[in-house]
């Protein structure tokens, strides 16, 4: 009974737990322990079975001190293991009373010691190997002070008993502290998957974890009281006694869902448990990332709206002043002109020309602020001609690569407002002797790029014009970055999806 029942723990554990090598460890304490039944026959058959009484002693605690994967975690482990099977090897040392009682105290100690050392899931799991290596020492250290005692046959029998009770105990203890493990393990990698699953997702997490490719999830629905599938389609749940059961999901407040599946896949009341907490997680993350993603679609949108709202008031303020302001002044500059014609000369010709040399000054500082609110050009010609005009008024030599075809509105102002704002930085900031633009398209997005081989230095984070700049793109859906190494130049890059919506 003791030899089949560790060869039973270990070919289940086999079967059951992958990559453990505790199964083979039992199934051989199992087989090394029928090798003492040929001590009482003749001949080399007898020697043999009398050196391998304690044989099963090797791998059995080579069992409960790498326990529960089987594999020394330690040094003083891989010593106490290797010890294991030198003193199992020679009968002579368990025969003495006073070595078995010193080897079980070391065997006691080393596998406390691990227990000591572990943390986390290994420490729970050793401490069912602590206790099996604390009955062994027990029975081996009271047999050994029962021999020592007395000599009778009856004690003898009784300490064989006993030693082959607590066997088998060690046995199924580690059997059941592995196969509980691993149930564990099981469910809370289920429910960390189902935990991180998107509601499009779930029924094809549960039914790979469950194993039940047929189930299914049906989402319910207060409002109309129906259940739903993630296409929102209604999902009539079965009846009683069909053969399809269903586990309705609780929530706080009444039921959220409904799974649908094998009534054989969720018999296991841990696991049901288990499933539908997983399940009640994975549905309210779910339903938190879609109120999520409806809060950023809402705040995208605002942004949008009143970038929107500031560009229009940028182009209503530009036609004012050029429409107004301007023309006003080009008035004005006229009847200077005819005054110096009907002037008498002297000073007075010399005073109107000062004059229209400062209203000119005027003009082109007024065209400057309308250009930078919004360039009249971007809307006439598109983004070149707007670009070309920035060129002007450059100070330092300007190099600009620009296609011709027109793109949304929105896309063309942004990229504008990306090459003004970084041409300013470079004039102010940058020292550099020269500055190009390059703008090119790639698929369904624009690059912008600005760069400089000024002193470098920059940085997105500091200052509001580029972290200005960084929202505009990002309103778009688009990315800035800045590449800026102390006295290696800047190079500004923003991608914008060309349709202009964000993503």
């Amino acid at each position: 009974m003791t030899g089949w029942a560790l060869i039973a723990c270990g070919l289940f554990l086999s079967g059951r737990v992958d990559r453990n090598a505790t199964g083979a460890l039992l199934t051989a304490t199992g087989f090394a322990w029928f090798l003492g039944n040929f001590s009482s026959a003749a001949g080399i058959v007898g020697w043999i079975g009398t050196q391998s009484v304690f044989l099963h002693r090797g791998p059995l605690f080579h069992s409960i001190v790498a326990y529960p994967n089987g594999r020394a975690s330690s040094k003083l482990a891989l010593v106490t293991i290797a010890g294991s099977y030198v003193v199992a090897l020679l009968p002579a040392i368990w025969d003495n009373e006073a070595a078995a009682i010193a080897l079980s105290a070391l065997f006691v100690g080393a596998t406390a010691w691990g227990y000591v050392r572990a943390v986390g899931p290994d420490r729970r799991a050793k401490l069912v190997a602590v206790e099996a290596v604390a009955g062994m020492g027990v029975v081996i250290s009271a047999g050994a002070v029962a021999r020592l005692v007395a000599s009778s046959g009856d004690v003898g029998t009784v300490v064989l008993l006993a030693y082959e009770v607590v066997l088998i105990a060690v046995g199924v203890g580690l059997t059941a502290g592995l196969v509980s493990a691993s149930d564990r393990a099981a469910v809370t990698d289920l429910v960390v998957e189902l935990g991180g699953a998107r509601s499009g997702t779930l029924r094809g997490e549960l039914a790979r974890a469950l194993g039940d490719p047929s189930l299914e999830v049906a989402y319910f629905q207060p409002e109309t009281r129906e259940y739903l599938d993630a296409e929102g389609h209604v999902v009539t749940l079965p009846a009683p006694g069909s053969d399809r059961a269903v586990t309705v999901v609780e929530g706080e407040h009444g039921p959220v869902a409904a799974l649908v599946h094998d009534p054989a896949v969720l018999g296991d009341p841990t696991l049901l448990d288990a499933v539908t907490a997983a399940s009640r997680l994975a549905i309210s993350n779910a339903r938190l990332r879609a109120e999520v993603q409806v809060r950023v679609s809402e705040l995208e949108a605002s942004r949008r709206r009143l970038l929107e709202a500031r560009d229009e008031q940028r182009r209503t303020l530009e036609r004012r002043l050029h429409d107004g302001a301007e023309r006003t002044l080009r008035e004005i500059d006229d009847v200077l002109r005819g005054g110096i014609d009907s002037s008498d000369g002297g000073g007075t010709a010399e005073r109107i020309a000062a004059a229209q040399v400062q209203l000119d000054e005027t003009v082109e500082d007024l065209r400057r602020l309308a250009r930078g609110l919004h360039p009249g050009a971007l809307a006439e010609g598109g983004l070149g001609p707007a670009l070309d005009g920035l060129r002007e008024t450059f100070i330092l030599p300007l190099g600009i690569e620009v296609p011709s075809d027109r793109l949304d509105p929105d896309v063309e102002l942004v990229a504008y407002f990306v090459c003004s704002e970084a041409l300013t930085n470079v004039a102010k900031h940058a020292s550099a002797s020269r500055a190009n633009v390059s703008v090119t398209m790639s698929g369904r997005s624009m690059a912008v790029v600005v760069e400089d081989d000024g002193v470098g230095g920059a940085d997105l984070g500091r200052g509001s014009g580029l972290r200005g700049l960084a929202d505009r793109v990002e309103t778009l859906g688009g990315t800035l970055r800045v590449e800026s190494v102390p006295r290696g130049g800047t190079r500004l890059t923003a991608e914008i999806p060309l349709g202009g919506e964000a993503g």
